[in-house]
């Protein structure tokens, strides 16, 4: 066994997030966290990083394992080295290694004893075990599997898209070649050939895998078992995303039948409790029954499970037949040429699709037409229009300090505290 969780609680403040709680991970298993989202399944890939403490049960991990972990809240990091140095922090202990070794050349060539020529052999054996001699040609190698030239990889790593910098902690992530990987909606920022090269990185993966993601195409094609977390308990299917829904389906039909048939006993023990609880003769039973009752393990209705959302977007006054026009737009960064004498226009009941690889520009066009972007050219909005940007790095434009009804009363709705506490 790799790790795995022994009757763990978690939970934050009055919230359960899982409830005792038993998953164990073993070697070159390929396994699909799922469920709604807010569930939990980032904690629960916390909790085995070690990030999180459980609050009750213990989390195990071998004593040798070593544990990767690829989460969105990576893309918040920022930095001027470049994607080469940013990579090889993957071999930051064969660094510090060749740091020592440095330190006992200059003490041996000041005074050479045989303690100092153990020490430096024993040091030497380690930086060749940490993989020393091809750090760096390893990183190449691996950075240009995943699509960089050869010329991107000196340019600095915060001058990236962030589909480009996944790729760069994702590469990080396989030169450390841990034991286990986590991997928390790995796909999100990923063009089509970066997926395709992922699912065929980790399908000759050495270790264990664990992906959250809502995926379903590439969860049928890379797990073999799926663990659904869902009222606060994990349930494990051993097969992909086909065979769990279709399990899923049996399950429930088998849960909603005996929470029928508890409903029933429990309103025919009601029912005797009203009748005889009054009686001297018969007291004593119904305060059995109402213990009896009181101990019973609750089964919860299946109907409570799927969340009921809805979204509503109310349009006081209705725009004109083009909602933005955009003309002979051009937008350069360096020598990268993005958009050339462009043009086009988003007509009302248009729903787009903006498709093209990592770093061609799709999220700086977003911005030109939302006004968050210097270009060369022409926008113009059309009669009536509103416009709203939401980005791909949201937490740049929220106040992480506000509570979330803090944060809403700031976005000038003008609605009342009650309204926003029903959103």
């Amino acid at each position: 066994m790799l790790a795995g969780l022994q009757n763990v609680t978690f939970e934050f403040g009055a919230r359960t997030i899982v409830r005792d709680a038993t998953w164990h991970i073993h070697p070159y298993e390929r396994i699909g966290l799922i469920g709604y989202n807010g569930t939990g399944k980032s904690t629960l890939l916390k909790l085995f990083a070690g990030e999180y403490l459980p609050s009750a049960g213990t989390v195990e991990r071998g004593r040798y394992t070593s544990i990767g972990y690829l989460h969105q809240d990576l893309l918040s990091f920022d930095t001027s080295e470049s994607i080469l140095e940013v990579a090889m922090h993957a071999f930051d202990k064969a660094k510090k290694i060749e740091k020592e070794l440095e330190v006992l050349t200059a003490q041996i060539e000041k005074n050479e004893t045989e303690e100092l020529l153990h020490a430096y052999s024993d040091k030497l054996h380690e930086f060749e075990e940490a993989g020393g001699y091809s750090i760096e040609h390893r990183t190449e190698e691996v950075l240009q599997g995943l699509g960089f030239n050869n010329s991107d990889l000196k340019r600095p790593y915060r001058e990236f898209s962030g589909g480009w910098r996944m790729r760069v902690l994702l590469a990080k992530m396989i030169l450390q070649q841990p034991d286990l990987l986590l991997l928390d909606e790995p796909t999100n920022h990923l063009d089509l050939p970066s997926i395709e090269w992922l699912e065929k990185y980790l399908l000759h993966y050495k270790g264990a895998v664990v992906i959250v993601s809502h995926d379903k195409y590439f969860l049928n094609r890379m797990v073999k078992k799926i663990v659904e977390l869902y009222q606060r308990e994990l349930h494990i299917y051993t097969g992909n995303y086909d065979f769990y829904e279709s399990e899923k389906l049996q399950r429930i039909e088998i849960q909603q039948r005996a929470f029928e048939n508890q409903q029933d006993y429990i309103r025919q023990q009601e029912k005797f409790i009203e009748r005889f609880k009054a009686k001297a003769s018969k007291a004593a039973a119904a305060q059995s029954v109402m213990k009896r009752l009181d101990r019973l393990d609750r089964i919860e209705d299946v109907e409570i499970e799927r969340p009921n959302i809805r979204i509503n977007f109310n349009i006081d006054k209705m725009p004109g037949r083009v909602l933005v026009e955009l003309k002979n737009v051009s937008k350069k960064f360096k020598d990268v040429e993005l958009l050339e004498d462009a043009a086009g226009e988003i007509d009302r009941g248009d729903k787009i699709a903006l498709i093209g690889a990592n770093g061609k520009g799709k999220s700086t066009l977003l911005r030109i037409i939302g006004g968050n972007e210097n270009f060369e050219g022409e926008r113009k909005w059309g009669h009536n229009v509103d416009e709203a940007f939401y980005a791909q790095h949201q937490l740049e434009a929220l106040n992480t300090n506000n509570t979330i009804l803090e944060e809403m009363k700031e976005a000038g709705t003008q609605k009342t505290e009650l309204e926003l506490r029903s959103l």
